[in-house]
């Protein structure tokens, strides 16, 4: 089989014969509800190959569609005017970029309508109003808009150049408020993208698109679901399974951990990541692909100098506008991080009408803490590697050799980052610390932050042959810790279970940094 890793062009693929998974009903359905759309996506998720297939569909192109969904239901192919705008591939962080970009394609559309400029010229918006009225008289038929990645101009400079992204925003503004002026040429409109500026006033200058970026309809129309993922790609699991020595059953479980868990509206549907799915199935390997394709450097830019921990942002439930409408702060960092696909829907209060956020599977927790992990704290030693031979001291039982590693990982924080004069700072970043060593554990290891009916322990660690309970102490002792964990009962619920348990208090030193006492029993 043939897999469209980096393939963004519908007749590509399919004249090519790569794998592509149908989800032409939805596009029908999208192009016959409505005619102005927009959709967020985290990137590497589909968005361009989306906007190329509505292109090749506007286009009448039939025999590309042909013994696809949308074969069934459209009768009538027409031939509209297209008007596609990609900006992934222009860098705009050099200025007049965005205006001659957007010059240049304007002036190739008013040469192939013969649109004439009046002697006194006009701004890009006008100019391309007189390009769809042209269009519409000389088909017949209304025109449709694609417009890909349409922030990527003001992500490019965001909080780089306040001067260009204030540019950015006013030749953006007056460009799209196109879609109020040329309504009644205009057949259908879509702008993707990752953020939506919503409170920023890039759309303020037109008709309010609807966004369908959590709509339970078209929660699916970007991914690839669990019903898609059998469908399309049993072979390739049941292959993989055989090679790793897991069941079938097993080899889904592993990667819907490494690779599922995005959601897209209140429905829930679990969508798996496309790009590392792809990638997994074309080389059996399961790696990071997604996470090591790229941090956005506008993300990397707003994590530098943020002062919120995400133990404090992360399994939370929030209102939706705190969280979908975008405002850029160093202060509030979530909608950013949201939206571009580190944190996902996690569950649903329909009664408050409140989303719980946190991390969608193991591939992105693991990149996106190491990546945190390592600015936070700051170490000579390498985060990653510090936690591969952690794992594997928890795995065999070397619980000496994991205090060894945690108190030198601990120590090799420099002073400066660990150093808190302010009692509340200091319990701050106690928390902290333990709150990102242990998640990152996590991802290798079954682990539940548990709330037992008899209080929350501080971290419960599962490996096939072990169950370890840690319990830590600021400034206190180890017998305190494990006092706590026998009072409180918290091994209870492991009493049947034939792994070995370990019970571990440990206490913390703020005047040394690191571990003062490590007991176990």
């Amino acid at each position: 089989m043939k897999y469209p890793i980096g393939i963004q062009s519908f007749d590509k693929l399919i004249e090519d014969g790569f794998l592509y998974i149908d989800k032409t009903d939805l596009v029908y359905r999208l192009t016959h509800e409505g005619n102005i759309y927009f959709l967020s996506r985290p990137r590497r998720f589909g968005k361009s190959l989306l906007v190329s297939t509505l292109k090749n569909y506007y286009l009448g192109r039939k025999e590309l569609f042909r013994g696809l969904k949308i074969d069934a239901l459209e009768k009538d192919w027409k031939v509209y005017p297209v008007f596609h705008i990609d900006f992934n591939s222009t860098n705009f962080t050099i200025r007049r970029t965005l205006w001659q970009k957007l010059n240049a394609l304007i002036g190739d559309w008013e040469e192939k309508y013969e649109v004439r400029i009046p002697e006194e010229g006009l701004d890009l918006g006008d100019r391309f109003i007189s390009v769809l009225e042209a269009a519409h008289k000389r088909t017949g038929l209304r025109a449709v808009v694609l417009v890909d990645e349409y922030d990527k101009p003001i992500l490019d400079v965001l909080d780089v150049d306040k001067s260009l992204e204030e540019e950015h925003r006013n030749i953006l503004k007056g460009f799209y408020s196109v879609f109020k002026g040329a309504d009644e040429h205009l057949q259908f409109v879509l702008l993707t993208g990752v953020t939506k500026f919503s409170q920023v006033s890039v759309f303020s200058g037109f008709n309010q698109p609807d966004d369908i970026s959590m709509s339970r309809d078209y929660e699916t129309l970007c991914g690839i679901t669990t019903e898609e993922m059998e469908a399309y790609l049993n072979e390739e699991i049941m292959e993989m399974a055989g090679e790793y020595g897991y069941s079938y059953d097993e080899m889904k479980s592993r990667l819907k951990a490494q690779y599922d868990g995005y959601h897209f509206s209140d429905k829930m549907t679990d969508v798996y990541n496309p790009f590392s799915m792809l990638n997994v199935m074309k080389s059996k390997r399961m790696n990071d692909y997604w996470f090591k394709s790229g941090t956005p450097t506008y993300l990397l830019r707003l994590l530098a100098h943020w002062d919120e921990n995400m133990d404090e942002i992360t399994g939370r439930y929030y209102a939706p506008e705190e969280f979908i409408d975008y405002k850029a702060t160093v202060e509030k960092p979530l909608p950013m991080i949201y939206q571009s696909g580190y944190l996902t829907i996690k569950d649903f209060d329909m009664r408050r009408n409140k989303f719980l956020i946190d991390y969608p599977n193991n591939e992105v927790k693991k990149g996106f803490l190491s990546l945190v992990a390592a600015g936070y704290f700051n170490t000579r030693e390498s985060v990653g590697s510090w936690i591969d031979d952690a794992v594997s001291q928890l795995e065999e039982g070397r619980l000496d050799d994991f205090r060894e590693g945690l108190t030198s990982f601990l120590a090799s924080i420099p002073y400066t980052m660990r150093r808190k004069e302010n009692e509340r700072e200091r319990e701050r970043y106690f928390h902290y610390t333990f709150y990102l060593i242990m998640r990152l554990i996590s991802v290798y290891t079954v682990y539940t932050e548990k709330v037992q009916s008899c209080g929350r322990v501080d971290c419960i660690v599962e490996t096939p042959d072990y169950v370890y309970i840690f319990e830590f102490k600021l400034d206190g002792t180890a017998e305190e810790a494990l006092h706590q964990i026998e009072e409180r009962g918290y091994a209870g619920e492991y009493a049947a279970d034939k792994r070995k348990v370990y019970k571990v208090g440990a206490s913390f030193s703020s005047e040394t940094g690191t571990i003062a006492e490590f007991e176990v029993r």
